[in-house]
């Protein structure tokens, strides 16, 4: 029976095209989102613990981001060593003071959490640039009542179908006209994207607009959609396109996905951009080994959720007992998200091992490692 509703799932996830592509594996083919027909079910109790958990981490980020494009107090109090910080790719000095609206960098995170055999849930990494992911828990959920008609609603499941009016709200509590119907746009790099399906998904439950960079332009330090009836502005930008492809003007001046005067109009307050370029410095995995600093300094509170045990590979001492177990380990880059630029010790061959503590000598700033956990299955 399980197979059959497997293989079920299997031909809706096809049929509605709900597929993602990761180019890394070198093939660059649509597959099918993974769903795995036994759900892992999380009770009240522990969905409370890990929303209060995930609250407070994302109440010290974002103080952090703040901070690091201001004052910079964490630093000059030693709190986290300020070459780190001033190393990593993705800090970008072109926010420093600028006043973001409500002050908030971080809008929307995916906050990756793993469940070990005791049952002690961890953080594994957050993403606070452009997280994807949540159009397939949508989806998911559709078809898991599909599939099963009659577990959802026999067990009391929370429901998640708001969550589209949810970020609508959101995204319109941040239009700096402050209008009752503001002007809201999903930016995409484009249908090669490998997350085109959530943009587009997501873009239609809420009812705005998807758009690419060559239909947006900016006059007098205002961003407007290009349309039939002339050029309508725009409040507020979901963005789902790389900080250094936002304006060939500011970053990368090759980018054909931005809009040329973009940063100009944010930074004088004419459009808001979610989430804030510059979110990066918080998400790099380096970073992460201090967020539980983070909340000791900015919240006097102790971190509700642990980390998993992180070695920063620019340290010789950590740097060396990680070579001495590297079967045992994960090592990732600091500045990759999604699975990039990964290694898992225990699945690689010899050699590959071999040459990949090579890589990690010529920059070891750029790598973390993390003990391989053992996950629970339920």
């Amino acid at each position: 029976e399980l197979t059959r509703k497997e293989e079920m799932a299997r031909r809706l996830f096809m049929s509605q095209g709900i597929t993602f592509t990761v180019y890394s594996s070198g093939e660059g083919i649509e597959k099918i989102f993974p769903f795995d027909v036994i759900p892992r079910i999380i009770t009240a109790s522990e969905w409370s613990y890990i929303e209060a958990g995930i609250k407070q981490r994302l109440k010290a980020l974002n103080l952090f981001l703040n901070d690091i494009y201001s004052n910079q107090f964490i630093l000059k109090d030693k709190i986290i060593p300020m070459d780190m910080i001033y190393s990593c790719q993705h800090y970008l000095r072109e926010m420093h003071n600028l006043k973001v609206p409500h002050e908030l960098f971080v809008h929307i995170a995916g906050i990756d959490i793993i469940k070990d055999n005791d049952g002690t849930f961890y953080v594994l990494e957050d993403n606070l640039r452009t997280p994807s992911g949540v159009s397939y828990m949508l989806e998911n959920r559709e078809i898991t009542k599909r599939i099963f008609p009659d577990i959802i609603p026999q067990n009391f499941v929370r429901s998640v179908t708001h969550y589209p009016q949810l970020l609508y709200k959101n995204l319109a509590a941040l239009s700096p006209r402050h209008n009752s119907n503001p002007n809201i746009v999903m930016l995409t790099p484009g249908i090669y994207n490998s997350a085109y399906f959530e943009h587009s998904t997501l873009a239609r439950l809420m009812g705005i607009e998807l758009v690419e960079g060559k239909d947006l332009v900016v006059d007098n330090h205002r961003v407007f959609t290009k349309t039939t009836s002339g050029l309508q502005r725009v409040d507020v930008i979901y963005r789902r396109v790389d900080d250094e492809f936002l304006d060939p003007l500011v970053f990368n001046p090759g980018s054909l996905l931005g809009v040329a005067g973009l940063m100009s109009a944010y930074r004088m307050g004419h459009v808001a951009i979610v989430n804030a370029p510059g979110n990066g410095v918080a998400d790099d995995k380096a970073t992460y080994i201090y967020v539980p600093d983070m909340i000791r300094y900015y919240l006097n509170e102790e971190p509700i959720l642990k980390n998993v045990p992180t070695y920063h590979l620019s340290n010789p001492d950590e740097r060396e007992h990680v070579f001495k177990n590297i079967e045992k380990m994960v090592i990732k880059k600091t500045n990759e998200s999604g699975g990039y630029g990964m290694i898992i010790g225990n699945a690689a061959t010899q050699q590959e091992l071999e040459d990949y503590k090579k890589t990690i000598l010529l920059n070891p700033r750029e790598f973390i490692a993390q003990p391989i956990v053992s996950l629970s299955s339920v």
